[in-house]
């Protein structure tokens, strides 16, 4: 694991009594001050970005406000690299202080079924407000014993300024078909959100319930078999408390939203803000399920392999949901 996330997780995972391997949280408290900072870059720059918009029009002279409307349109537009060094050690940062703040601990069925030379399609799921949980698989974090890694995430977070420098430091990716079989092909393990902003339509207020819109989802499935590319179901528990939400209630407007490729709905955590409530969060990894390279899959192929998909996630859900503290829990695959 890499010394970026070594004072915040233990050094290497604990192998349980039933096989898994788990990165724990370490015992050392974190720096209140770096943890803020440290999600501030992590999750704030849409708050940082409408505060500034909000400054140039009612507060800032004429002069003033161009130039900080400028200087967003610069970072909206520059071009980016994830192999910046100094991108590189604020991505380490965030791993370090941000994602242990909640904290959140990884459980890996069969750490040694992941072979480093093989690209993996992690599935996760739910969406959520946010896929805070998902994170916990991003190359800084190191735990996965992979050398190489992306999360798909959508394309509207990389036309936001500031907010697609530092997650594509992260090791993020705009979501699009072509990205998606290109880094597969390049050897990458990608990691995606099968029900995507599309599943916060289906988000309800019932605690004992969560739902992954995954049966019509089946795009991912046929990239998978196209580049031969093992599927591996995950599932994060308690991410669903770390932000409240509202969801409008006009189906137009639902709509709209969508076409823009921006969440559906509006969410919070601690006194209005973007830092989420500090609650518990447990991602579990699944057993990889393997697939036959196909470059033309036909639906019938590319269905049995889904339904393989949905059933692990299933099995994961129902296995470990004691493990994670919510036995009353309920999943609706839909």
């Amino acid at each position: 694991m890499g010394t970026a996330v070594a004072t915040a997780y233990t050094m290497a995972g604990e192998n349980e009594e039933d096989g898994s391997t788990v990165f724990r949280p370490g015992t050392a408290a974190l720096s209140p001050v770096r943890t803020v900072v440290a999600l501030a870059l992590w999750l704030g720059a849409i708050h940082f970005n409408l505060l500034l918009v909000l400054a140039s029009v009612f507060v800032f002279p004429g002069h003033i406000a161009a130039l900080v409307l400028g200087t967003q349109l610069f970072f909206m537009f520059a071009p980016v690299s994830n192999t910046n060094g100094w991108g590189r050690n604020v991505a380490r940062f965030i791993c370090k202080h941000a994602v242990g703040y909640f904290p959140i601990t990884l459980h890996v069925e069969d750490y040694d079924a992941f072979d480093p030379n093989t690209a993996y399609v992690f599935g996760y799921e739910p969406h959520c407000a946010m896929p805070l949980g998902l994170w916990v698989l991003a190359a800084p974090m190191g735990f996965m014993p992979l050398p190489k890694m992306k999360i798909l995430a959508s394309s509207a977070a990389f036309y936001t300024p500031f907010q697609r420098q530092i997650w594509t430091w992260l090791g993020l990716v705009p979501a699009s078909r072509k990205n998606f079989s290109y880094y597969l092909g390049a050897g990458y393990s990608c990691a995606v959100v099968p029900g995507g902003l599309r599943e916060m339509r289906y988000m309800d207020h019932e605690p004992d319930s969560e739902v992954a819109f995954i049966r019509s989802r089946k795009g991912f499935v046929r990239i998978a078999i196209q580049t031969g590319c093992p599927l591996v179901p995950v599932f994060c528990f308690g991410q669903d408390r770390v932000y409240n939400w509202w969801r409008p209630g006009s189906n137009l407007l639902v709509k709209i939203v969508g076409l823009l490729k921006a969440p559906a709905i509006v969410f919070w955590g601690k006194f209005g803000t973007f830092i989420p409530f500090r609650l518990p969060m447990h991602v579990f990894v699944g057993r990889p399920i393997e697939v036959t390279k196909n470059n033309q899959p036909t639906m019938d192929e590319i269905n049995e392999v889904h339904e393989k998909f949905v059933m692990g996630l299933q099995e994961l859900f129902n296995k470990h949901k004691y493990k994670a503290g919510c036995p009353n829990l309920q999943l609706q695959v839909i």
